[in-house]
């Protein structure tokens, strides 16, 4: 499984491995063992991510294209419990062998981990330093972020397929990061139609939207 592992990919798996350690450390195990929502939510978002990672389409092994969900995913939950959830989904994908496991660390930091970081450095900046209105809660926290974050995920890992001398950069381009002008619409419509049918139907369930900063007195 890993004897073809190369020097980056080997450093990836120590500093995701590391990152997880280090969040399983300041969460209280017990106190989510005897959380029965917040379990629901974890793995029932783990599970929407596994079908939804699922469906990829590409030519290049590891130049893959599908949609993340990340800047939704991290309003649900906050960005703790954001990477708990992609984590189990990222260990799901690979177990079925949609991902390689030598790729689980660099997938983890620079596909998962370093785009819901972004998604909740948005969020903050929005919360603080702006009018908190509904509708700028939904553009800017999910639907923008949205497409911000699957271009982030793109670009970073073409850089690190480069770097690490699996594919030429022409090949990156031509057959990678020419789709993402593709994937931004989607994407974001993916992220703010979510965030919108869930604060309508079931605000509870969202982490960070708050009634009495958003709608009350608006």
């Amino acid at each position: 499984m890993f004897e073809n592992l190369t020097l980056l990919q080997g450093l990836a798996w120590v500093g995701y491995l590391g990152l997880m350690l280090g969040l399983f450390k300041n969460m209280s195990p017990t106190q989510l063992l005897h959380d029965r929502r917040s379990q629901h939510l974890i793995f029932g978002s783990a599970a929407c991510l596994f079908v939804l990672w699922l469906f990829r389409a590409g030519i290049y092994d590891g130049l893959n294209v599908h949609f993340l969900w990340l800047s939704a995913l991290t309003l649900v939950l906050g960005l703790r419990r954001a990477l708990l959830s992609s984590f189990l989904a990222l260990l799901g994908i690979s177990l079925v062998g949609k991902e390689s496991w030598a790729m689980f660390g660099v997938n983890g930091l620079l596909g998962i981990s370093v785009p819901l970081a972004m998604s909740y450095l948005i969020y903050n900046l929005s919360f603080h330093k702006l009018p908190r209105h509904f509708f700028i809660y939904i553009f800017l926290c999910a639907f923008i972020p949205g497409a911000l974050l699957i271009s982030l995920k793109m670009l970073l890992l073409g850089g690190y397929y480069f770097i690490d001398g699996i594919h030429s950069w022409e090949v990156v381009v031509d057959n990678y990061l020419i789709l993402i002008p593709l994937m931004l619409f989607p994407e974001a419509m993916l992220n703010g139609m979510t965030i919108t049918l869930l604060i309508i139907y079931c605000p509870t369930w969202v982490y960070t939207f708050y009634d009495k900063y958003y709608l009350k007195d608006k």
